[in-house]
């Protein structure tokens, strides 16, 4: 499959998605989004893909929507933004929340708007201390999209969803990982190595407790206690048949690295 606005690369189980417009800060096009669609279909049925990395190239991961492509002259008609949500940024966050490979955010640079987003929607946040996130919808009329209000608020808290939301601050890496909206943020010179790191782990990991785990945190975010503990139930069974369980407990025993199979 070959892209223009963004890079698709793979080696050792990891997929490595890099949006690849820096002039514009890697702010979302049509045709990004389309080709971001495609590569996260593109890792996710190929079986030598084990986790997915997403990232920005230069100095920032993406700075949201274009606004060059919704510009109009006067006789034009309005955009139906909300129509445009549903074709274009619904089936990447999507996408990412579906799919059964954990997906690494690695924020190299600002993440704002809808690029803010894209990377909460991430199952793993990884950002370079020098990075930050800004929900800046409302500099210019409009509110968060793209699933913000529901991750933020989620990972935040209401009171943090607020604030980033209505008075569009950008919120720096150290302070969105004391806020629980990130995993990690990593001095700038040690980000490259420290995602590598978290990929090649997650890389040759157990595939198929990776898609189960995923399964029922994204649900819990949803289900009451006792529905919660059912589906626990109900994928440790599914778990405790694999190859994988097996393998993991004698590897245990014999005090070696376990070869997880994702059978």
């Amino acid at each position: 499959m070959t892209f223009k606005q963004l890079s698709y690369q793979t080696a050792n189980r990891i997929a490595t998605i890099t949006l690849n417009q820096p002039e514009s800060l890697n702010s979302f096009t049509t045709q990004m989004l389309l080709e971001l669609r495609d590569a996260f279909s593109e890792a996710e049925i190929d079986n030598d893909v084990g986790v997915i990395v997403l990232t920005g190239a230069g100095r920032g991961f993406c700075a949201g929507q274009n606004l060059k492509e919704r510009e109009r002259s006067a006789d034009q008609s309005k955009y139906d933004l909300g129509q445009s949500l549903r074709e274009r940024y619904v089936p990447i966050v999507t996408a990412i929340r579906s799919s059964t490979k954990p997906i690494i955010g690695a924020i190299n640079g600002i993440a704002a708007g809808a690029g803010a987003n894209v990377a909460l929607a991430c199952d793993i946040v990884i950002a370079k201390e020098s990075a930050s996130f800004l929900q800046a919808f409302t500099r210019i009329g409009l509110m968060p999209d793209a699933g913000g209000t529901f991750f933020l608020t989620r990972a935040s808290g209401r009171q943090r969803a607020m604030g980033m939301s209505l008075l569009a601050q950008p919120v720096s890496a150290r302070d969105a990982e004391s806020w629980g909206m990130i995993w990690k943020s990593v001095p700038d010179q040690d980000f490259e190595s420290e995602v590598q790191r978290v990929a090649e782990q997650l890389a040759r990991g157990p595939s198929l407790a990776y898609a189960k785990t995923k399964q029922a945190i994204l649900a819990a975010e949803q289900n009451d206690f006792t529905t919660a503990i059912e589906l626990e139930c109900e994928l440790q069974t599914e778990l405790g048949h694999s190859d994988d369980y097996e393998e993991g407990v004698n590897a245990f025993k014999e005090k070696r690295r376990p070869n997880f199979r994702g059978k």
